[in-house]
């Protein structure tokens, strides 16, 4: 058997290890993943252009009433994650999905500016409770190592699924028939009928709130879980992750791509598919090297990685225009997707271990502010930078970021709990020997446990 059989053979058996090692619920949750997201990706790359080629707003208005999905959200995140909590993820999710499919289908017979802002608002209230919800119900059905690996097997299937959708709307859609949009939205509207099928059948039994009495005093508010060492820094790191990554990826990366390196529009699609197609293709095996590591060790090395990537944009600068520019460009989407193999994992799964079912809604609420956050501020810092010919600048800003997030890793990991950082075993020399609060992974939340002793 020749090395890549070899190859394949380990990458089923793991693919088999882990789904045999899911529970049922687990199951449901990641087979529909790709099929969920598929309704999203055919209208993602599309929405501007039919506000403004479509129905005729101007571009301005068009990209305020975009940005008000993220403002949206990122209002609506804090009191869901306290809501989920409260009521379980289940609930929630399935008010999110409403108003998601509500929004979708409102869009896309908009045809006049404030009808426009109420789809979006609709939409941007399940993205900020989706994220919380969907990484509490996970943390609730899988534990320990798998969940790790689940979250990352989730983030591939994710971009599977925009990835071929964006592939199947952009052959689709025709700004000249506008009911070609009015489809692919509605379609949108209907994959979200998948995770609410779900929640209404195989999962309505699942609950991530608390068994502890109503009258049982409030556990863990925002002001007291950010006081702690471990989630302070974790979101920081977070925030400044997505500032330099994903906040860079719908502004900053093409708009360098087409003004500095000066390729076509053609090259940047592309671009984005070679992103896509490395996620699917190394997500398991990066979830097999990094199993059993130090979290906050894969971290700085995906911060490396992501220096390294924009290092490589940059370069494109030099020689605008040309098939080496569009190499670099190609290239650097490629190994930035690799960078991004190691942050899925890992976050969510750090974030979820650090929580308590009575916490675990406001955890997860926290990483999708401290995500949204950079990825509304990223694209604003790129806007200006690269409006002002600071093209040097900018990419001298992203190094820096990538550099920073190593230090923060380092910092990060001199003040986490041992089983947070992805260490199975406790009581080990230079890390403090903390107990945990079952097999679920819970862990104490005194700030006392998390820093480590000098």
């Amino acid at each position: 058997m020749n090395v890549r059989g070899i190859r394949k053979n380990a990458w089923v058996t793991g693919m088999r290890t882990f789904w045999n090692a899911l529970p049922t619920e687990g199951r449901w949750l990641l087979s529909t993943v790709a099929i969920q997201t598929l309704g999203r990706g055919m209208t993602l790359p599309f929405t501007i252009i039919y506000l403004h080629e479509v129905r005729g707003f101007d571009l301005g208005i068009s990209g305020a009433l975009m940005s008000l999905i993220a403002i949206t959200g990122l209002i609506v995140t804090g009191p869901g994650g306290t809501l989920i909590d409260r009521y379980g993820a289940r609930r929630v999710l399935i008010a999110g999905l409403l108003s998601m499919i509500a929004g979708c289908a409102l869009l896309a017979f908009a045809t006049h500016p404030a009808v426009v802002a109420v789809a979006v608002v609709l939409i941007g209230v399940n993205f900020g409770v989706s994220w919380p919800g969907f990484n509490a119900l996970i943390a609730t059905v899988v534990d320990g190592e798998v969940r790790q690996q689940y979250f990352g097997v989730n983030f591939a299937l994710v971009n599977l699924g925009i990835g071929v959708g964006g592939v199947i709307g952009g052959f689709f859609v025709d700004v000249h028939d506008p009911t070609t949009f009015t489809t692919i939205f509605l379609i949108d509207a209907a994959t979200s009928l998948i995770p609410l099928a779900l929640l209404l059948g195989p999962l309505r039994r699942v609950r991530t709130q608390s068994d502890a009495d109503d009258d049982a005093p409030a556990v863990g508010g925002y002001r007291e879980i950010l006081r702690r060492p471990a989630v302070l820094w974790l979101t920081l790191l977070t925030f400044l992750s997505v500032f330099i990554g994903y906040g860079q990826m719908e502004a900053g990366f093409p708009a360098f791509a087409r003004q500095v390196a000066e390729v076509s529009t053609q090259v940047v699609g592309l671009a984005f598919a070679v992103n896509t197609a490395v996620i699917v293709l190394l997500q398991f095996t990066v979830l097999r090297l990094i199993s059993g590591k130090r979290r906050t060790r894969v971290m700085q090395v995906m911060a490396l990685i992501w220096a390294l990537s924009w290092v490589l944009l940059g370069a494109t600068g030099f020689l605008p225009g040309t098939i080496t520019a569009a190499i670099g460009v190609i290239a650097f989407m490629g190994v930035f997707a690799f960078g991004e193999t190691m942050l899925q994992p890992t976050v969510p799964a750090i974030y979820n271990d650090l929580a308590s079912d009575r916490t675990r809604g406001r955890y997860n609420a926290i990483n999708s502010a401290a995500f949204q956050g950079g990825a509304i501020l990223g694209p604003l810092v790129a806007g200006v930078m690269l409006g002002e010919g600071l093209d040097v600048w900018f990419i001298g800003l992203m190094v820096a970021g990538g550099l920073a997030v190593g230090l923060l890793a380092l910092v990060l990991e001199r003040v986490i709990m041992p089983e947070a950082n992805g260490l199975s075993s406790v009581g080990t020399e230079g890390t403090p020997d903390i107990g945990t609060a079952g097999a679920s992974g819970i862990h104490r939340t005194d700030e006392a446990a998390e820093r480590r002793s000098p």
